[in-house]
């Protein structure tokens, strides 16, 4: 299982992320990221969402 990050974490690696349930399981239409190197992590469609690589 990959590393669960909190919304709005800054400085993670550049790629791209995609979201998933406070505990890491699949949500019904996720929210993708792709973010470059310093950028922060955008907000989750609802709360205690968590976004992995």
């Amino acid at each position: 299982m990959s590393k669960l990050i909190k919304p709005g974490t800054d400085n993670q690696q550049p790629g791209k992320y995609h979201e998933v349930g406070p505990r890491g399981g699949s949500v019904p239409k996720p929210k993708h990221a792709t973010i470059d190197a310093g950028d922060r992590l955008p907000p989750t469609t609802k709360k205690g969402n968590k976004w992995t690589k």
